[in-house]
């Protein structure tokens, strides 16, 4: 029984709320083989390639306070930094010595950057690298705020939902946050044509079954061009310190669920997914994954942007990461390339 939805999903049929819950619940009687079809229909679309993206940290300051992070405004225990545009252009620079042709500038909602600036620094980063992809991960702004970056030349945005249930959202996020304009940022990113990521936490404090089975609606109703998913992880300097941490399982699964509802999504195999678990990342390719977003900031500030306890990789040069990750990606039957990996717009075969 449960192998027949994955197969109607994986023949591009929808599945109703139902049918999805009922997946995730009975998910032990029918993993491997959604494993295998997620990792078919990958195929398919994009071969046994995964891109990579070069992650610039670029500040660890947030007006925000949410309850789940370790950046969040009112952790006074944690060493802010910034780093200056030279030294985000720099990053990028390292970057393409190493084969990146992707590179994603994420921080904290910073306010000490201005519009004017990110444009600035996105211009830079494409003069020196024309034929390179920019992604922006900088939370919520306005719509003119994203039209001047994506006139600047930034190429892709990722804005984590976190949950699509809406008094989920608010028992993660403190009152002055609002669910509404989330999805409003989400709405204007498209509107702008940016290819655009969404993502949320697998085993968030409070989620559910049914909350997970809502994800997979909201995704599809969406039609992302990226989703990124990871295990919640919780920080010792967060209101959700105790909380249980979510599972690799569970997360894995996810990510083929994912694969076959969308079946040319751009999907990562998150840091935090190999946090969680030493294979994590292996896992995730194994289950339809085929994105994977190594550290380019520098060494001496990747401690400090830990959104979660135990962050992996905070020490390593960029260089050896990439050397790692390509023999343990091997193993998997894939390999990483050198490739902007563009989001492919044609249907799944």
């Amino acid at each position: 029984m449960y192998k027949q939805l994955v197969d109607k999903l994986s023949s591009n049929n929808e599945l109703s709320f139902d049918e999805y819950l009922m997946l995730i619940e009975h998910r032990d009687e029918c993993r491997e083989y959604l494993y295998s079809k997620a990792r078919d229909t990958r195929d398919k679309v994009y071969g046994k390639k995964v891109f990579i993206r070069g992650l610039i940290e670029f500040s660890n300051y947030c007006k925000n306070n949410c309850y789940y992070c370790g950046i969040r405004r009112d952790n006074n225990d944690l060493q802010r930094y910034r780093l200056t545009a030279d030294e985000i252009v720099r990053c990028a620079d390292n970057g393409y010595e190493l084969g990146f042709r992707t590179f994603v500038l994420q921080g904290g909602e910073d306010s000490h950057f201005s519009d004017d600036t990110f444009c600035s620094i996105i211009k830079r980063i494409k003069d020196n690298h024309p034929d390179c992809a920019i992604t922006l991960s900088l939370g919520e702004r306005s719509y003119e705020s994203y039209k001047q970056l994506k006139e600047a030349g930034a190429d892709r945005y990722l804005l984590r939902h976190e949950t699509a249930n809406e008094e989920h959202y608010k028992r993660l996020h403190p009152a002055d946050m609002s669910y509404k304009n989330r999805l409003r940022c989400i709405n204007d990113l498209k509107l702008l044509n940016y290819q655009v990521g969404v993502g949320f936490m697998v085993g968030s404090p409070f989620q559910t079954n049914d909350d997970l089975a809502k994800e997979m609606l909201f995704l599809k109703k969406v039609n992302p061009q990226m989703v990124g998913i990871g295990p919640f992880i919780s920080h010792k300097d967060t209101p959700f310190r105790d909380y249980e941490n979510g599972t690799a399982e569970l997360t894995t699964f996810m990510l083929a669920l994912i694969r076959l509802t969308l079946p040319n999504v751009l999907l990562p195999a998150t840091t935090a997914l190999g946090t969680i678990d030493p294979l994590g990342r292996e896992k995730g390719i194994n289950a339809g994954a085929n994105v994977l977003m190594p550290n380019l900031s520098p060494v001496d500030v990747r401690e400090k942007y830990k959104l979660y306890d135990g962050k992996i990789c905070t020490g390593e040069e960029a260089a050896q990461c990439i050397s790692c990750l390509k023999l343990r990606i091997e193993k998997t039957g894939c390999q990483i390339v050198t490739d902007r990996g563009d989001y492919k717009i044609q249907e799944a075969i």
